[in-house]
């Protein structure tokens, strides 16, 4: 008879929390936690353009903003060169280079490196007002 009473409180005390306003909104707050985190993720890999590296196939040797969303980009597939013109909506292939550009080779860390950098100085000139001014001084 014991365990029957003490698995009808447990019962009771469980369908009590989730009916309780104060649980209803830290769920909700949780919930919208989770929701800031999955976009606050979002934005920070389209704002330092975290990709997935490719097999070594094609790569893009240059790329110049055109525009708001237009962007004109050198690519490299195999031994050719292509110049590309790319739009929100969609991509054209503009014309096939004679002379090569010279591809930079990045070291494998080379990226990482950068996001590195980039993320130190953003940190320090939200943290240290000072040193973001005397960042952009040099």
């Amino acid at each position: 008879m014991l365990p029957l009473a003490f698995s009808a409180q447990v019962s009771a005390q469980s369908t009590q929390s989730i009916t309780n306003p104060a649980s209803v909104v830290s769920i909700f707050l949780s919930l919208l936690l989770v929701c800031g985190i999955i976009f606050a993720l979002a934005y920070i890999m389209r704002r330092f353009n975290v990709t997935h590296a490719g097999n070594g196939q094609m790569k893009v040797v240059s790329s110049m903003m055109a525009g708001a969303k237009e962007k004109v980009m050198v690519i490299q597939v195999g031994d050719e060169q292509h110049l590309i013109g790319v739009t929100a909506n969609n991509i054209n292939h503009l014309s096939k280079l004679e002379k090569k550009l010279e591809v930079a080779k990045p070291s494998v860390s080379g990226q990482g490196e950068q996001f590195k950098q980039k993320l130190v100085a953003a940190m320090a000139g939200k943290l240290n007002p000072a040193i973001k001014e005397t960042a952009h001084d040099k």
